[in-house]
């Protein structure tokens, strides 16, 4: 991974918004799996030329084909894995039980993809080619611009856990071990490709507020511990610098009054193997935790990719702000160990468009234009 040693770099967390007739394919796929998709596959390659074209002329420094092939950052494994077909669960994401009005409100912005089965056999791998056509698809596209770096997303074995519950295997330690076993195999393949490697972990802050509310802290602690542990096993044949990692606590514009503060878990995110770790900065319930890296040390060749945008508001946040909230974690970690990025995906599900997408790229450009303030600020300093 590049470091931020000239000037401070941008890049965003993966998913962007997919042009509506993408969504309109993506939905008739998964209606009739079975079906010509030759109109899908040019449909995918042409928004990935086009996010990848926009993302550079935009000026961001490390970008990605903004996930337009998939149709969420994690449920799309069902389609390329064995196992799932299991008992269905309602969509997360939808509102607190304590909030009715917020409930039917956030229903508006619900994809149809937001499909989670259970896990009910063995887990393999059922169409590994769907990985290698992905990989292309990026390469070609993003060959044809010029760019500090290119990274590809893909979920850890916690995030599937978390999402894609165990009904079969004995135990939900012995699950989460099998899918790291069977995702080594994923991860190693964008590596190989030249990729720097980004793990979608939102489960290590997530499973707090969503799985395991009323267990008590230091037993939560143990659970993403095992994680992490089984992260590190799935990445184990491929170096730090070329993977990162995003954690956050979901993409959702609910209060998040009940987030685990990033402080009380930090120490053990950082014991996963990814060089970077990318985590909402932005938003009002986390905007503050830049104060922790007052006190908690960096440990030795990290990197902090802060949120300094929001994802779930419409306001175009001033460059001024972004420069501000940039520089906060310059003083504390030093510039060289902070990229600028963005809170969370802005396509995290197909279908569900909670930023306007003329609004998404204003919003990019006003992080690039932060970061060039805070760099020529750092500059004089």
């Amino acid at each position: 991974m590049k470091r931020s040693t000239d000037r401070i770099l941008t890049t965003h967390t993966g998913s962007l918004p997919r042009p509506r007739k993408l969504v309109e394919l993506l939905q008739a796929q998964m209606n009739q799996p079975q079906a010509d998709n030759g109109k899908l596959e040019s449909s995918i390659n042409h928004a990935i030329k086009d996010v990848v074209a926009r993302q550079s002329e935009t000026g961001l420094d490390i970008i990605n084909d903004g996930e337009q092939g998939r149709k969420d950052y994690t449920v799309h494994v069902m389609d390329r894995l064995n196992g799932f077909a299991g008992e269905i669960a309602p969509p997360l994401g939808t509102g607190d039980p304590e909030f009715p009005e917020l409930a039917e409100l956030l229903s508006e912005f619900s994809s149809p993809f937001q499909i989670r089965p259970a896990c009910n056999g063995p887990i393999s791998w059922k169409d590994w080619a769907a990985v290698g056509q992905e990989i292309d698809r990026a390469k070609s596209a993003l060959a044809a611009v010029n760019s500090e770096e290119l990274f590809m997303t893909c979920p850890s074995p916690g995030q599937i856990a978390r999402y894609l519950k165990n009904q079969y295997y004995a135990d939900d330690e012995t699950y989460l071990f099998t899918l790291a076993e069977v995702m080594q195999r994923n991860y190693e393949a964008i590596a190989a490709a030249g990729f720097v490697l980004q793990l979608d972990c939102p489960d290590l802050a997530m499973c707090r507020h969503t799985v395991y509310p009323d267990i008590p802290l230091e037993e939560y602690r143990d659970i993403i511990r095992t994680h992490v542990e089984a992260l590190n096993l799935s990445l184990e044949n491929i170096p730090a610098e070329q993977t990162r990692m995003h954690v956050c606590w979901g993409s959702t514009m609910g209060p998040h009054h009940t987030d685990v503060p990033f402080r009380d878990i930090v120490d053990i995110v950082f014991m996963a193997k990814p060089m970077a770790v990318s985590f909402p900065a932005a938003n009002p319930r986390h905007g503050h935790e830049w104060k922790i890296w007052q006190d908690v040390k960096l440990p030795d060749g990290k990197i902090l990719i802060p949120g300094v945008i929001d994802s779930t508001s419409n306001f175009v946040e001033h460059p001024e702000l972004v420069a501000d909230r940039i520089l906060q974690y310059c003083d504390c970690v030093g510039s060289e160990n902070v990229i600028a990025g963005v809170d969370c995906g802005f396509g995290t599900f197909a279908g569900r468009v909670q930023v306007d997408r003329k609004i998404v790229w204003m919003k990019l450009r006003s992080l690039v234009e932060g970061a060039e303030q805070a760099s020529r600020a750092l500059k004089r300093a």
